[in-house]
Formats: structure tokens, sequence, C-alpha cells
């Protein structure tokens, strides 16, 4: 039974700032371009869930999906939820530009304006109200 218990509460568990922090700055120098070399998978995977949940959690609801391939999609946005088939409202980017916008190096509309992200929907562009959502230094 207290197994069962322990579960229900490790789920209902809020992001951690300083874990998130922590992800964030491992890729910290890749984002600033003080480094070519792309920082180790499980880095960069675990900054964009991090970074990802926590916006979902900033921004609850389920009319938007938030696609970060091939690591993380979340629901956000208060709104209608979505159940089936392709959702109404996406956004989708590459890992490298989501913690770009995700940490303020570059803003939302700069890189839609560029193309690294693609929206559809009315509501795609209210994933920007959450952003940064842990500002680094540029360096």
């Amino acid at each position: 039974m207290s197994e069962h218990i322990s579960m229900s509460v490790m789920s209902a568990r809020k992001s951690d700032p300083v874990a998130t922090r922590e992800t964030v700055e491992a890729v910290a120098a890749w984002l600033r371009g003080e480094t070519e070399d792309a920082p180790p998978r499980k880095e960069l995977a675990d900054a964009c869930r991090t970074t990802a949940r926590t916006l979902a959690e900033e921004l609850p609801g389920h009319a938007v999906e938030l696609r970060v391939p091939p690591f993380v999609a979340v629901q956000c946005i208060d709104g209608p939820r979505h159940t089936r088939g392709t959702p109404p409202n996406v956004v989708e980017m590459s890992p490298e530009t989501w913690l770009r916008v995700a940490t303020g190096i570059e803003s939302f509309r700069d890189a839609l304006s560029a193309g690294r992200i693609d929206a559809s929907g009315s509501r795609a562009s209210e994933v920007a109200r959450g952003l940064p959502v842990i500002a680094i230094d540029e360096g």
C-alpha cells in the first residue's frame, strides 16, 4: 500500500528549479557558441525535458502542444483539450532552438521569423508568454 501512495506523490511532484538550472548550465557553453562540440545526448535530452516540463507547469493546459523531437512533447496553455489526431495548435523546433529560446538567448519571435520554429494554429505563439523558462547570460 505504501508503494502505491509514494508513487502517487512522485507523479504529482513539481519540477525542481535547481535541477532545471543545472541541466541548462550543463549545455550553456554550447548554447552560447563558446564550443562547437554538441553536448552529450543525455545532457541535451535532460535540458530539453526539464525546461519543456517547467514551461508546461507555468502555462498549464492542453490547447497547444510543444514538441522538441526527439526528446519531449508537452501540452500547455489553458483551453480546449486535444484528444485525437494532430493537435490544432502545435509548436515544434530542434533541441538547440528550444534551449536558445527557453534560456532567453534568442527570442521566440526571432526564431519563428528565421524559420527555426514551426508553429501552426491560432494559439501556438502563446508559448512565448512562458519564455524564457530559465534565463542565462549570453556569455
